[in-house]
């Protein structure tokens, strides 16, 4: 643990919303454009009104009301958020430990892309649901490109 609180506790903050690990880590200015990114994101893609209809079970019409153009920027945003508030408040981060992060921003936008029409036994996942499933799927990918990364010694 560092001088300004845990590791966890900024992937936390962060993972509730992009830039408050960072405020955490005293990375002011970084924070401040994750805040905004995040805002302006989250209100053109409209994905509050997304969160709250996907939670009702709604998912054809969140579907309807996502600005896809728009939501498309979020994973990044969000998963660069994470990762960078963790990698800052660690004096020795593992080699490579972006690759699971990267791994899971692409991954969750793929899940984005394919959210609008994406079943499993005829259910469909939506906006919200289908890239959160993407980003336990591209981390897992990515810890594995990463081993075997490391294992080869590239």
């Amino acid at each position: 643990m560092n001088k300004y609180g845990s590791s966890l506790e900024k992937v936390l903050w962060s993972i509730a919303i992009p830039g408050f690990g960072q405020f955490l880590n005293k990375k002011y200015i970084k924070g401040i454009v994750l805040i905004l990114l995040e805002f302006i994101i989250n209100v053109k893609a409209n994905i509050n009104t997304l969160i709250v209809l996907s939670f009702y079970g709604q998912t054809e019409l969140a579907v309807q009301q996502a600005d896809y153009q728009w939501l498309m920027f979020y994973p990044c945003v969000y998963i660069y958020s994470i990762w960078d508030a963790y990698r800052d408040s660690r004096e020795n981060v593992p080699p490579m430990l972006s690759i699971p992060f990267a791994m899971a921003a692409y991954i969750e936008t793929i899940g984005v892309i394919y959210s609008k029409t994406f079943r499993i036994n005829g259910v469909l996942l939506g906006p919200i649901f289908l890239p959160m499933i993407c980003i336990f799927v591209g981390l897992g990918l990515g810890f594995i490109i990463r081993s075997l990364i490391i294992k080869k010694g590239l």
